[in-house]
């Protein structure tokens, strides 16, 4: 089908086929009603999952084609969510999008206030924190603001959902120094836990258990339901990225790029190591891992892509990216790896040898992390263009 160009309240987008887009009047993508049941048709939180680990057993495409892209014309630092097959993602001034799998405007809503932040969403409810250190829940059916809590910090990532004791809990770090258990439905706070310094990264969960590196250079681990601290590790630097986490076994990075390996058991650091050093500690790094069943992964300063084997640490294989790593990170898809470069590069690889199956340059800056979802992958640029693939037919 040939590419056709709309424009909707002045925003163009381009998406394939006029037919395509009657028949979403009556179904959603793949003549689906738009239902929560099939958990693959959602990437509703950062990295995908609370444990940040960034795996899916959904497959990427055989034969990546792009489908259409959507323009909003507004710079974001965003990284992609999706919900019911609807993608998600904020401007740096607070503008929500929500685009359907067809590439049409399905949601809109203008926070007017600045965000550097991703969202989450959970039961229909998107919820994001602010610039202004304010977290707002936003219902994605009435498009209005169901709640908002004040923080008094700036607030710089995704905040995470976790339930305790049968009530569904919004876990947020802040620039005020405190994580914050806040209930999902009344935005009340539940506890708080002050750390010394700023928490920028978002928060994994391990069952109860809230981990996260901080500002102030050290890996904790909070009880959710009375936001005690349970312990914590010394890192020595800066720790502004995310935590990963599968199967009890936490992997982060520091500022310098040392990367660390802890092993938790029920709230408790059972052993940590380092087990790379940075080879200069100069480096300003971002980098999050991704981690499978047998590998964990992530894209290096020195502008490469790594692996490394889970059981015994060993070197799997590295791969050299074309172009700097940025703040995007990397997604493993069953046996691929899904990465995106600062310079714009989008590329799909082996996950067990590394070799480059397919590329794509979109000509624009990529900063946010992509999500996937059944039959499709979402890219989100720094300008604000979102790219949608799928199988080539």
């Amino acid at each position: 089908m040939n590419k056709t160009f709309k424009s909707i309240n002045g925003i163009n987008f381009t998406y394939y086929g006029i037919i395509l887009q009657s028949i979403f009047l009556l179904l959603s993508c793949n003549g689906k009603t738009s239902t929560n049941s099939n958990p693959n048709d959602s990437w509703p939180i950062f990295r995908g999952d609370p444990s940040l680990s960034a795996y899916t057993n959904v497959s990427l495409p055989d034969n990546p084609t792009l489908y259409w892209t959507f323009n909003s014309h507004l710079s974001t630092n965003s990284s992609l969510v999706v919900y019911n097959r609807i993608v998600y993602w904020s401007s740096k001034r607070g503008d929500l999008f929500g685009i359907d799998c067809e590439g049409n405007i399905y949601f809109e809503y203008a926070m007017e206030t600045a965000v550097v932040a991703s969202p989450m969403i959970h039961n229909s409810v998107l919820y994001i924190g602010c610039v202004n250190g304010f977290l707002h829940a936003i219902s994605l059916t009435k498009r209005e603001k169901l709640w908002s809590f004040e923080t008094r910090g700036q607030i710089s990532a995704s905040p995470n959902i976790m339930n305790l004791e049968g009530t569904d809990v919004i876990i947020i770090g802040s620039y005020d120094n405190f994580l914050y258990c806040i209930a999902s439905k009344t935005g009340k706070e539940i506890n708080r836990f002050e750390s010394s310094y700023y928490i920028n990264g978002a928060v994994a969960q391990s069952d109860k258990y809230a981990v996260f590196g901080g500002c102030d250079g050290w890996v904790r681990v909070v009880d959710c339901i009375n936001g005690i601290q349970t312990d914590s590790l010394d890192i020595e630097t800066y720790i502004p990225a995310s935590p990963a986490i599968f199967n009890n076994q936490c992997y982060i990075f520091d500022n310098s790029e040392n990367f660390v390996e802890i092993n938790l058991s029920k709230g408790k650091i059972v052993s940590s190591k380092k087990i790379i050093l940075s080879k200069d500690a100069t480096l300003s790094s971002f980098s999050i891992p991704a981690v499978s069943p047998l590998m964990v992964y992530w894209v290096s300063c020195d502008k490469h892509l790594y692996a490394m084997n889970r059981k015994d640490r060993s070197s799997a294989w590295k791969y050299l990216l074309k172009g700097e790593a940025g703040e995007s990170a990397p997604i493993v898809c069953k046996n691929k790896l899904l990465v995106c470069t600062k310079n714009g590069i989008i590329s799909i690889h082996n996950a067990i040898t590394g070799n480059l199956l397919w590329e794509f340059d979109t000509g624009e800056q990529i900063m946010g992390s992509p999500a996937v979802i059944n039959d499709y992958f979402f890219v989100l640029t720094s300008k604000g263009r979102l790219f949608c693939f799928g199988e080539k037919v």
